[in-house]
């Protein structure tokens, strides 16, 4: 089974729309949300089953030019 993760990312300013559209193309999230506040862009993605949660995301997402920060939070079955 996938692992879901959530990740806030603070884009450098003006360059919102073209990480967003980077991510598109690289087909790798469930889910993309502009948001305000303090991250720019929201977004659910499913980490494959033996994957490492952090190679992950550094292989596949934060390689993406313009990305200041990110904020990844973990989901556990709690139910």
């Amino acid at each position: 089974m996938s692992t879901p993760v959530f990740i806030q990312l603070r884009c450098k300013p003006g360059t919102t729309y073209k990480v967003a559209e980077e991510i598109i193309q690289r087909e790798i999230h469930s889910e993309l949300y502009s948001t305000s506040g303090e991250y720019d862009l929201l977004m659910k993605l499913y980490i494959p089953e033996g994957e490492d949660i952090g190679k992950f995301v550094n292989g596949h997402l934060l390689d993406i030019p313009n990305i200041d920060r990110s904020l990844t939070t973990l989901t556990f079955k709690a139910f």
